[in-house]
């Protein structure tokens, strides 16, 4: 008899958590913090959601859904990379708020959330066993969605070591790039794409026009593929804030990586999006790519139709996204209540003297916790991060799986909680430091 009934991918899967923080995060979830009903409920700041703005969305989604007629073809088949009417609302969102060029929709895939969108462009582009360079730290569960179907291996390029040294912004280079290059190539393996997002997760770092415009170049010039994830492209920080303004020199604002792209026209270059982050809708699963390459967008038309977004949900988001009076007033409200929240965690942080990443967008902030720890192993670190929600309450994101050697770096996601729950957070953790240092 076979010790499992799975295949070796299945067993693999069963055994394997996504994240090593998600029972921390259901077992938060059991014991939820309510100021009357459990004040020493636990407060998980650990799964990449704003709920900051819900409340908004969720009222003209129901103004929607209640003044308009479902149309007849959302109960049938469209197109399997999204139904045209939804792609062109798409199209004209991206070009009014996110990259001041415009977008064709023919250039456009549509699949069911970020994950399906990486899973989908990593099995285009590579092959089993080609490597995705992606600057460290970086996303955790890169590395599955990249390898579970497609078979491309990640890579962790490690640009720096203190928070300091990308307190400007990213650090990455050329020389890095081509360092990388090298290993990939001496151990038999082929450098076929390079993944930056921005803002970053999880510093918060943006990249400029001219570090993107560079990174092209050396790119197209070696067929490399170049992905630029805009997932929280909207969700940026205001950097005039009186309380988080001393932490930026001349900083250069936002700017989309789709200029790039129209300015160099070349089948290497690629942009991900997806509505999940900026307007707080994780659970409608909605993914974006933007691409020149048409042998690219047509296998993706031919291979989406696992990953299709519901017709329902393409009929009520093109409403939504094409409703432009509303769409920009949202966002400069939600950009408010980000900077708001991050200015609070920031206040603590520099009265605690923590060391963090000073960030321009994303939802998140870095922040080094390396003193509090016995030793300077990963074990360490985890069992740091154990006693943060044993004595605090407070579930953070570790450092292990974002892949960088520094110990003792964690995530915090501040706008998942309300702005009053998270000075319920920061106090817990200041009364946690203190303890620690006293």
């Amino acid at each position: 008899m076979p010790s499992t009934s799975l295949s070796d991918r299945g067993t693999l899967a069963s055994t394997t958590p996504a994240r090593i923080d998600y029972d921390a995060y259901h077992e938060a979830m059991a014991d939820r913090y309510h100021p009357t009903e459990n004040p020493d409920g636990k407060l998980p700041l650990n799964i990449a959601e704003n709920r900051l703005s819900w409340h908004e969305l969720k009222a003209r989604i129901e103004s929607i859904t209640s003044e308009r007629e479902i149309p007849e073809w959302v109960a049938g088949y469209t197109s399997a990379r999204g139904a045209l009417t939804f792609r062109k609302a798409v199209a004209r969102f991206l070009t009014a708020h996110l990259t001041g060029c415009t977008i064709d929709p023919d250039h456009l895939g549509v699949s069911a959330g970020a994950t399906s969108v990486i899973e989908m462009t990593s099995f285009i582009l590579g092959e089993a066993g080609d490597v995705a360079v992606i600057p460290a730290p970086c996303y955790p569960v890169y590395r599955q969605d990249m390898a579970a179907f497609a078979g491309v291996e990640r890579y962790d390029l490690v640009t720096h070591h203190e928070l300091s040294e990308i307190a400007r912004g990213p650090a990455l280079t050329i020389t890095h790039l081509e360092d990388a290059r090298r290993e990939i190539q001496a151990s038999g393996r082929r450098f076929r794409m390079l993944v930056l997002t921005t803002p970053d997760n999880p510093t918060g770092g943006i990249y400029s026009t001219g570090q993107l415009s560079e990174m092209a170049d050396w790119c197209i010039e070696r067929e490399i593929h170049l992905v630029v994830n805009e997932i929280y492209g909207l969700s940026l920080i205001d950097t005039s804030h009186p309380g988080i303004a001393g932490d930026y020199g001349d900083v250069e604002p936002f700017h989309s990586f789709a200029n790039v792209m129209a300015d160099k026209q070349s089948d290497y270059l690629h942009l991900w999006y997806a509505l999940s982050k900026d307007l707080g809708i994780s659970g409608f699963r909605v993914g974006v790519v933007h691409s020149r390459n048409a042998p690219f967008i047509r296998a993706y038309q031919n291979l989406n139709l696992t990953h299709s977004v519901s017709n329902h949900t393409q009929w009520l988001l093109s409403h939504l996204l094409t409703d432009a009076e509303f769409m920009a007033g949202y966002i400069a409200r939600n950009q408010r209540r980000l900077t708001n929240s991050y200015a609070l965690v920031v206040d603590c942080l520099k009265r605690l003297d923590i060391a963090y990443a000073p960030s321009r967008g994303s939802l998140f902030a870095w922040i080094d916790l390396s003193e509090f720890m016995e030793g300077d192993s990963e074990a360490d670190e985890l069992t740091l991060w154990r006693e943060i929600f044993e004595e605090a309450g407070v579930v953070l994101t570790p450092g292990p799986g974002f892949g960088h050697p520094k110990r003792g770096l964690f995530r915090v996601v501040y706008p998942c909680v309300t702005l009053e729950e998270l000075r319920v957070v920061m106090e817990r953790i200041e009364t946690f430091v203190e303890s620690r240092r006293g």
